[in-house]
């Protein structure tokens, strides 16, 4: 467990690309039915494997990594999804690759406060995931597979940062807790001397994950319209997951409702109600 900040961005990147990634206890039982199944019966497929696992982002940056690694030079085709990923690896292999898988419990086990912390940018991961999805789609994205997973995604090193630097990401946590108005960017930099962002996508680049993947969950390229759609959802699952009349999703919704009405071509009350049926 690291305590302490390193000293700069390239020594996070050389830590965490060496780190383990730690899966949800579900996904290592649910890999275990799978196996169990394919042994037995030789019945499974990607897709199957994709739903029981898919919605770990751990998981599904572990597989991403995996297919990335494996992916022969003489390949074109990233894949850019969880499914495409075990495609690409085909199921012997997949079920090769992941025989032995550390679990977020045992990982933490006796740290109340950071399985809490660890527990919460989760929930945001799977609801940001369910908002891309869903703009996604509204805008007729073809690519709207690939948005959901770079949702899933987009703060898995603060994911990360939880299961391997408990300590800091706490105090992080406590400063934005004492300062309700402080940016989370600059909690970071005066914990860890860098920002989770700049972390996640150098660590990403180093992993060869898809190129698309890296863009979508590059916030300083907003400007391109999946991208946006990205950070947008992540923005109101961040703003909303206390709960829509919270003083901070109350004063933040109006914001959100523009940019994301502007997005998706919609008045805010169409808005509004979009954003209540995908979280419904």
């Amino acid at each position: 467990m690291l305590t302490r900040p390193l000293p700069d961005l390239s020594a996070w990147i050389a830590h965490f690309r060496k780190a383990g990634i730690p899966v949800l206890p579900s996904t290592i039982e649910e890999l275990a039915l799978l196996r169990q199944a394919e042994e037995e019966r030789g019945c499974v497929d990607a897709k199957m494997i994709s739903q029981s696992v898919g919605s770990d982002p751990l998981m599904a940056l572990r597989v991403l990594i995996e297919a990335a690694r494996r992916r022969p030079d003489t390949v074109v085709t990233d894949a850019e999804t969880v499914t495409a990923a075990v495609v690409m690896m085909g199921i012997d292999p997949f079920f090769r690759a992941f025989t032995t898988l550390e679990s977020v419990a045992a990982r933490l086990e006796g740290q109340v406060p950071a399985m809490l912390g660890l527990q919460r940018v989760l929930k945001r991961a799977w609801r940001s995931a369910s908002f891309a999805l869903g703009f996604a789609v509204h805008r007729m994205d073809e690519d709207a597979a690939v948005v959901q997973t770079a949702a899933l995604l987009h703060d898995f090193a603060e994911m990360l940062l939880w299961c391997h630097a408990p300590e800091l990401a706490l105090r992080i946590q406590a400063l934005q807790q004492a300062d309700a108005a402080l940016r989370s960017s600059a909690a970071q930099r005066e914990v860890l001397g860098i920002e989770l962002q700049d972390l996640e996508q150098g660590l990403m680049k180093v992993w060869r994950l898809p190129s698309l993947l890296i863009r979508m969950t590059d916030d300083k390229t907003a400007h391109h319209p999946q991208t946006r759609t990205v950070m947008l959802a992540v923005r109101v699952a961040r703003h909303t997951q206390d709960g829509w009349d919270t003083p901070g999703a109350q004063a933040a919704l109006p914001d959100d409702l523009t940019d994301v009405g502007e997005l998706l071509s919609l008045s805010p009350e169409a808005t509004l109600r979009l954003l209540h049926d995908i979280d419904s």
